[in-house]
Formats: structure tokens, sequence, C-alpha cells
């Protein structure tokens, strides 16, 4: 515990120590508590920062590194953020549980990528997916290398009004939350992991969002990584319209360190400034690239404590409910310890390797001939699709949840192939076999529910009144 405790900390200290929380993460939090008291807010200016002009592409590295990184893969394992419950698709359990191309689930196909590479595969969950998880790997038990998991810390929500813990008896287990993926680091000393992966020869991970399909290990980038004994790396990606309300790279204007803005971060006056996607051209893919001998250095340089910035998160206790308590959550952010490692390095990716699954829209795409799954469990965008392009838009009154979308396409996705924009408004039913052509937009506005034609072809705009 840390030496003193302000009056203000200690119910939290004892709501912690109740849930049988780590004294390292205590510290943590209390930390963060004291920079909330002192008026902290995380924020990061727009004048003290400046744009990233130009970085290392991984499109262009030398041939040579790939050498050099296949030979790293046995130093090497991969780390899966698998803490989200995907709710905002109507899911009750983890979001990596959800089938996702040929009756693979995304936990299946991250399994066996990592097996088909001979990678240790450890998954970091939450509180809330840790249970089904485990229960989905057991078929993974006899693996050379079985997936293993730990728990990241949780934290209790903060009352606005007063600056304590917030109770709600109608349902005590929302009056707690996770503190953030940037909790990953704590999490790796406190489960043992980090000493564990040290101890089995393991000098490097690759860690990304187990809904990022995108994200796979490529040794021409380990190469790059290893090769230049960077501590830490992160991947960017050019960001575009689409992007400007997500985390940018910067670097801080008085020493030219890297930095992470996420949103949360950025004052309402910078706000112009922070979606400027011509200011700030690169956005963070949540792909990093850990030195874990260095992590192990800093951590205890810093008594386990990274000193992330802190991000001030406004909610509600149930996020359901707009009407219930105001509270704060402090989160970090896991891409943001680029600020903190010296000589941390950012790569621009190609966008193919940020491609995640946040909606039934792409969900939609990915289940489709759109996209393949190739012999070594890559999910990627077909090479035979018409333009490399395509864009799902549906309904969220009739398509939101994931079992909407199985409703609505009862006999199987129709084929994308051909197709560059699908977006569909109001209720419809697909039958089996439907081929889509070029822009497609199927507009009902009948009230009464549509079903399009098994075997149908459909091009252009298709309008039902």
């Amino acid at each position: 515990m840390i030496a003193t405790l302000t009056e203000q900390f200690v119910p939290f200290a004892n709501r912690l120590e109740a849930q049988g929380a780590h004294p390292i993460f205590i510290d943590i939090f209390a930390s963060y508590y004291e920079q909330l008291l002192a008026g902290q807010t995380g924020l990061i200016s727009e004048e003290s920062i400046e744009p990233v002009d130009s970085l290392p592409d991984a499109e262009r590295l030398p041939a040579d590194l790939q050498a050099i990184g296949r030979e790293a893969l046995e130093r090497t394992a991969v780390i899966k953020l698998n803490g989200g419950l995907g709710t905002g698709m109507g899911l009750e359990q983890a979001k990596s549980l959800l089938p996702v191309k040929q009756g693979l689930t995304f936990l299946d196909v991250i399994a066996r990528q990592a097996q088909q590479i001979n990678v240790p595969l450890l998954l970091m969950n939450s509180f809330a997916t840790e249970a089904d998880t485990l229960e989905a790997l057991a078929s993974y038990a006899n693996l050379p290398y079985p997936p293993a998991t730990f728990v990241q810390n949780k934290e209790p929500k903060i009352r606005q009004a007063d600056l304590m813990p917030v109770d709600w008896p109608e349902n005590p287990e929302l009056e707690w939350c996770p503190p953030g993926h940037g909790d990953l680091y704590a999490s790796l000393v406190i489960s043992g992991m980090l000493d564990k992966l040290l101890d089995d020869g393991f000098e490097y991970a690759f860690i990304s969002n187990s809904d990022n399909l995108g994200a796979v290990v490529d040794p021409a980038i380990l190469g790059y990584f290893v090769d230049n004994e960077l501590p830490f790396m992160m991947e960017v990606a050019d960001r575009t319209e689409m992007d400007k309300k997500g985390g940018h790279l910067a670097q801080r204007a008085e020493d030219g360190q890297l930095v992470l803005r996420e949103s949360a971060q950025c004052p309402n006056e910078d706000e112009a400034a922070f979606q400027d996607i011509s200011r700030h051209k690169y956005f963070n893919t949540n792909n990093l690239w850990l030195n874990l001998v260095a992590l192990q250095e800093v951590m205890e340089e810093r008594s386990n404590m990274l000193g992330l910035p802190l991000i001030r998160n406004s909610k509600t206790v149930d996020p359901r409910d707009g009407g219930s308590t105001a509270v704060y959550q402090l989160e970090t952010a896991m891409g943001s310890a680029i600020s903190v490692f010296a000589g941390a390095q950012a790569i621009r990716v190609p966008r193919s390797r940020f491609a995640p699954v946040k909606k039934t829209d792409d969900l939609l795409a990915v289940r489709s001939d759109a996209y393949l799954l190739t012999d070594d469990y890559q999910i990627v965008f077909n090479p035979a699709h018409v333009s490399g392009n395509l864009v799902v838009e549906l309904d969220g009154r009739y398509y939101k949840f994931v079992n909407d979308l199985d409703a609505h396409f009862p006999e199987g996705i129709p084929s994308l192939l051909n197709c560059t924009r699908l977006r569909v408004q109001g209720e419809v039913v697909f039958g089996a076999n439907v081929s889509l052509v070029g822009d497609v937009e199927i507009c009902n506005k009948s009230g009464r529910l549509v079903t399009i034609p098994a075997g149908s072809v459909l091009s252009g705009r298709h309008l039902f009144e």
C-alpha cells in the first residue's frame, strides 16, 4: 500500500481490498485518484504537441528483415485484448466467441493463427469474459503452446458529485469497471505472466485487439522491431474522415517524444485540430510491439507504476440508463505507453492491418464471399473482388444485434463479390443465393416485411412503398 493514503481514498482502498485487489493495483488506482482530486483531467492541448510528418513505412521495409523476424518468432508471444462483451452487438458473452467465418469464432481463428507460427497465445480477459473464454479454450489444451489467460484488474466507479465510490444496489456489478486496456502492463506483472514469459526465453510480444482481424504477426515488421532494438513500437495507419474521432499520433512540443492523444484527452476548443486529418495524419491501430525485457526494467524502475497519462471518462453508472448517477471512470490507453519508453517508435502500416469488427455491418461483410479464410487462418479481403473496396450500411433499427442479423439472413449471406456498396433501410429478409452487384440500395418504406426472393441478382436502387 502507498505510504500515505488520503482520507478520501480510504473507502476505495477498503472496497478494493475486499475484492482481493493486488496491492500494486491499489497503489496505481490511488495515484490516478490523487490526480483526479488535484483537478487533473488528462487533457492534452494542441499547443503542447506537434504533428508527426513522416514515419518508417511497413510496405517499404528491406527484404532482409523478413529473415530477422522469422528467426525472432521463437522468442515472440502474441497477446490479445479479450475483455469485451460485444454488448454493442447484443452479445452477453466474450465477443471473441462470436462465429465470424466458416463456423469459426474470433477465438478459433486467433488460436489457429498462433498454432500456425508456433508462438504462445495469451489472452487478457476481463472479469466478465474469463469464464466463457476458458471454457472455449478447452479444445486447444493439447497444443504445444496451449492458449493461456490472465485477468485485468477492476476498479470502483467514482461518483462525480462528491468523488466517492458510487453505490448501485440494483446491480452492484455496475459499481465496478475495467481501468482501460492500459492496465495490460500492470496485469502482466500482477498475474506473474511477465516473469513466466521471460523465464521461458521470450523477449518480444505482439499485442492487439481480439476483434481486429488484420492484426497478425508480420515477420518483416517484427524484424524491423528487433533489428532496431526498440523497446516499444506502435502500428499506425493513414487517417481518413471515418477515423477523425479516434486517437492520433503526435509528438510533444517540448522534447519530440511520441505521444498518443485520445478523443477523451482533447480539450473542447481543440476539437477542430484533433479532427484535422491533414494535420494529424496517423491513427493508432492498437497493434503494438513490446520488448518484454524493457517493460520489466521500466516497471522495476517505477515501482510497477508505468505512469500512463490519465483518461477521465464521464459516464453514468448504468451505461444503458442516461439518467442514472453520473460517474467518472479512470482509464489509461495501452498505446499511450509510447510516451513512456525512451526511444519508442511508430511505424506506418497498410489499412489491411486494421480490420476490426465493431458492428454487424462489419460482420456481414466478413462473413460474405468478399473475404476469404486462408490456409494459415488469416481472414483477408478477396483478391477476386470487383473493386477491392466494400461498404456495408445496415439499418440499426433492424440489424444492430447479431441475432437480428441472423434472423434477416436465414439462408446465408448474399454474394458481395461484385458489390461495392450495400445500403439497407427498413426491414428486409434475404433469401438463399442472392447476388448483389455494384452499388446496391434497398429501401423499404412500405411498413411491411419485404423478402428478397432466392436467387435474385440485384443492382442499383430498389424502393418498396
